[in-house]
């Protein structure tokens, strides 16, 4: 199995309902997040990639036009917006458009992930 991953940045804002007063993703806040996408396949084209890493331009345009310096409860439409949800709903956007797509890799901090992987 060949597997490439890339990652692309953004800054957005979120809030976490039903946590208590005293948690702190109770309150707007906001990250600078990372995205990791996965893609595997058992075989190469001809080129010798899984997919050209060119071809994800279009995760980047999607990126910084639907999420970058965006409060992201309101562009998901959810009132929990966590780094899960967030890898499974990017997770199905690109799994659209490449079925190569393994896992979706979401870091709030630099010390913490989230992964969505079927």
């Amino acid at each position: 199995m060949y597997t490439i991953s890339k990652q692309f940045h953004f800054s957005a804002s979120h809030q976490l309902f039903g946590l208590g007063d005293c948690h702190p993703c109770a309150r707007l806040h906001g990250h600078n997040y990372i995205v990791e996408v996965e893609l595997s396949s058992e075989t190469l084209d001809e080129h010798g990639f899984v997919i050209d890493y060119n071809d994800l331009g279009v995760f980047k345009t999607f990126i910084d036009d639907t999420l970058d310096h965006r409060h992201l409860n309101d562009v998901c439409g959810d009132d929990g917006v966590t780094s899960e949800k967030l890898a499974k709903w990017l997770f199905d956007w690109c799994k659209k458009r490449w079925p190569e797509v393994s896992a979706m890799r979401i870091s709030e901090t630099p010390k913490t992930w989230a992964e969505y992987r079927p």
